[in-house]
């Protein structure tokens, strides 16, 4: 066991408690610390506090009231990298969760394909920006999460309706908080559904099938009750929200085995993006078979009922995980300490 507790950064509560019961229930030292809640001064020593941070923070956090805390923790990522302490998705992973302009730019450097996109920062633009796209096409806020703010326009007249609307009417397009959107090319999907890789310290740890009904754009797999024979996942693995929303009660969940060139990629792009654990979704374009990279996640919510769905609980490797990383931590500031004493005691 690590000499300090490990910390877990987070805004979203429901998306990790089995993390926060897989810790007690081992009697792992952590604290939770929210970010509703939390401040911190530049004054502080975490590395006196904490083992190691794993940077658990939203996106989508803007959609639930809480987009303060976006940028506020970029400040504290950087304090915490800052003072020497361990995080675990730190700055530059959450930088690249924050872009979906970025992300795109990441994938074109490796050489990837992703859908055909423009970058905007004025919804008077949209129109003009999908000239040459294929329709129909998606309006997304660079910084999103969870399908947060996505719209679907199926010719250009209705685009060209959506971008005069006024941004003070609620049913204007929604930019996000950096005021930022892409407009996007949406891909029809072969079998109806969509692919997502996870990754563990960089690696892959399993992929699920997302079967979509085209209803939302909200996939995340926490929320997804459900096997595409009928099988009802535990209710205890699956938010409120998620059991009482139509649309979501209609999306399903399987395993899945990628091709290894997928793996492959997916851990290249976690590598360029810094981030050692969360998520990658692609999907096939069924007009032309074309294997298409559009969302590149470093907040990893868990299959629900992994037992069920995968064959083992994505949580148990979690904590497996950060206990190796906090006693490495613990071992190497043990070796520090006995180094300093022996050159104290010499002097």
């Amino acid at each position: 066991m690590p000499h300090l507790p490990i910390a877990i950064y987070y805004e979203q509560p429901h998306w990790f408690k089995p993390l926060f019961a897989e810790l007690d229930r081992r009697g792992t030292p952590f604290v939770a610390l929210s970010a509703v809640d939390h401040i911190w001064s530049p004054e502080d020593h975490p590395e006196e506090q904490f083992s190691l941070v794993l940077n658990k923070m939203s996106p989508s956090a803007w959609n639930r009231g809480h987009g303060d805390q976006i940028f506020y923790t970029l400040g504290y990522l950087e304090h915490l990298e800052a003072r020497g302490v361990r995080v675990l998705n730190g700055t530059a992973a959450f930088r690249s969760e924050l872009s979906k302009a970025s992300q795109l730019t990441l994938l074109d450097g490796l050489g990837l394909p992703f859908p055909r996109s423009r970058v905007i920062h004025r919804a008077e633009h949209a129109p003009a920006a999908a000239r040459g796209l294929r329709f129909p096409v998606v309006v997304k806020p660079n910084i999103g999460g969870s399908g947060a703010g996505v719209k679907r326009f199926d010719t250009p007249a209705q685009l060209e309706i959506a971008a005069a609307i006024p941004s003070s009417r609620q049913d204007a397009l929604t930019l996000g908080m950096d005021t930022t959107a892409l407009v996007q090319e949406f891909i029809p999907a072969r079998d109806k559904s969509i692919i997502r890789v996870e990754v563990l310290n960089g690696k892959f740890l399993y992929a699920i099938r997302i079967g979509i009904t085209g209803d939302t754009f909200d996939l995340c797999p926490a929320d997804i009750c459900r096997t595409p024979v009928g099988v009802d996942l535990q209710r205890s693995a699956c938010s409120i929200e998620a059991t009482e929303d139509q649309a979501k009660a209609r999306l399903t969940v399987e395993a899945f085995t990628p091709p290894a060139d997928v793996i492959a990629d997916v851990e290249r792009i976690m590598r360029a993006a810094g981030i050692e654990l969360g998520g990658i979704e692609y999907m096939i374009d069924d007009r032309d078979g074309q294997r298409l990279f559009y969302d590149i996640n470093a907040l990893s919510n868990f299959v629900a009922d992994g037992q069920t769905v995968v064959g083992f609980d994505p949580f148990s490797r979690l904590v497996d995980w950060l206990e190796a990383e906090a006693a490495q931590v613990s071992e190497h500031a043990a070796t520090r300490a006995k180094a300093q004493a022996v050159t104290s005691a010499s002097r």
